[in-house]
């Protein structure tokens, strides 16, 4: 018998596990990428055996056990023979309440068949045990990609939303339950039930609920919660009529996907996709807005860290801290990590862009500007220069490479770049010109043409007096001016 839920926690990693469980993940990137599949699932379930909770390694060993059966829904030819003593194993373990090794027998399960949705449920119940509901919502979801109408499985992946108060993926999941089994008495008043929590938590209409005051708008709002994902449910179901009279066109799954982005349902959406990669045999438009997909969390992680140091700066100094609340320094650290993995992961996708259609001017400039990010300037200014030839893109091209050049200690073709961005870019473009004058002015008063940094500085400070320092170095400038 299973331990009670409260007993059941996950053991502390040191600072030395966390720095190992590092370095292999980077190694396991870095293999993945050469389509060394089985060397980068070894050192991704080290990983997780020594942090089970990092919801990065788990998504990265999944990808990697999916890709090294080419998304083909079934994994190994032989996973009924090699996978049994592990899920036997997997269900002792839960009998004994022990969750870590369930999940360690799960992964091996899954690294020979990655569809295995009883195993994957298991290990659910095992990361919602240990209080992980993220992953426990990962888990399920990925299982949806092989049993999107599976009513036990949906109703397990509702209930983890319900619980997490994410009502209105709630709602879709049950009315999936209702769709497979009309009968299904739950899954009918679920659906209803959980629109009405939706209201009141978006609305903050507790008193209402609780009868404290009179609303006669309630009802109101919830009907509308309902319709609208009623509606929802009637666009896709037309995109899978489609689907299943065409299942090899990937155009289908990616408008899918889009309907349910657009409700913010980016779990759906993303199954939508996976959904698509074995009919289509890995289309590669479905392989790009996975990639896009997956860069959202990162985004909002960027979006939440950036929003935390603003408060910070805000707050006054007098203000006590929270020791457990991150420092500035934390912040500043986190926001650096996360825009450096934002970056390399948009060079992936615009590479990948630029290699399919090396017409697609628009993907080589957005490639140009991440690589100059990451510091590839030679490889940058290639891809820019190709950029240029596109007449909309050719201002804001010119202006990136310059800062390449300049970057490059060249500072000839920096400034000659520079002052054909000062003339094609748009008078409405008022940050980029304001960037090249700044480039221009500096860049001249560093080969001591302090004239030239004198005029051009003058013409930014009489578009913004504040921008950058200008008004110190303009100071500086005119010290260092020769006299006579």
């Amino acid at each position: 018998m299973p331990p009670p839920r409260s007993t059941m926690v996950l053991p502390a990693t040191t600072s030395e596990q966390r720095r190992i469980a590092g370095e292999n993940y980077d190694r396991a990137r870095e293999v993945l990428a050469s389509g060394s599949h089985d060397y980068a699932i070894s050192l991704l379930l080290t990983c997780c055996r020594i942090d089970p909770a990092n919801f990065s390694f788990r998504q990265t060993l999944r990808r990697a056990q999916k890709e090294k059966y080419g998304n083909n829904l079934r994994g190994s030819r032989f996973a009924f023979l090699t996978t049994p003593r592990f899920k036997a194993r997997m269900m002792a373990a839960k009998r004994s309440g022990d969750f870590i090794r369930v999940l360690e027998y799960g992964e091996q399960v899954l690294s020979r068949n990655p569809w295995d949705v009883g195993s994957q449920m298991h290990m659910a119940d095992a990361f919602d045990s240990l209080g992980l509901t993220d992953l426990a919502i990962f888990s399920l979801d990925q299982a949806r990609q092989k049993f999107p109408k599976d009513a036990t499985l949906n109703r397990a992946l509702a209930r983890q939303f319900e619980k997490r108060g994410d009502f209105q993926k709630a709602i879709a999941l049950w009315q999936l339950v209702r769709d497979a089994n009309p009968t299904d008495v739950e899954a009918a008043h679920k659906a209803k039930d959980l629109a009405a929590s939706e209201t009141i938590a978006r609305g903050q209409y507790d008193g209402v609920a609780s009868g404290s005051k009179a609303s006669p708008i309630l009802e109101k709002l919830e009907q509308q919660a309902y319709e609208r994902t009623d509606k929802v449910s009637r666009e896709t179901l037309a995109i899978l009529k489609r689907i299943e009279a065409d299942p090899t066109e990937p155009v289908l799954y990616i408008q899918l996907s889009a309907a349910f982005r657009k409700i913010g349902q980016d779990d759906r959406a993303k199954a939508a996709l996976l959904q698509g990669l074995g009919p289509t045999g890995n289309h590669h438009t479905l392989q790009l807005e996975m990639q896009e997909l997956d860069l959202l969390p990162f985004r909002k992680n960027l979006e939440r860290t950036e929003s935390k140091l603003k408060a910070f700066r805000e707050k006054p100094k007098s203000e006590d801290v929270d020791d457990e609340e991150p420092t500035h320094d934390d912040l500043v650290k986190q926001r650096s990590k996360l825009v450096k993995e934002i970056n390399a992961r948009e060079i992936t996708i615009y590479r990948t862009r630029a290699d399919r259609s090396p017409t697609d001017l628009a993907a080589r400039f957005e490639l140009g500007t991440r690589l100059l990010n990451a510091n590839l300037i030679d490889e940058a200014i290639a891809e820019l220069q190709h950029a240029r030839r596109d007449d909309k893109l050719k201002g804001k091209a010119a202006m990136y490479l310059g800062l390449g050049f300049r970057r490059r200690n060249n500072w000839r073709l920096a400034q000659r770049n520079f002052e054909e961005a000062l003339q094609l870019l748009s008078t409405s473009d008022e940050s980029s010109r304001k960037e090249v004058l700044f480039q221009l002015a500096t860049g001249s008063a560093e080969q001591g043409e302090y004239q030239r940094a004198l005029d051009l500085g003058h013409e930014l400070a009489n578009l913004d007096f504040a921008f950058r320092g200008i008004s110190k170095l303009l100071d500086e400038w005119h010290e260092k001016m020769p006299r006579g």
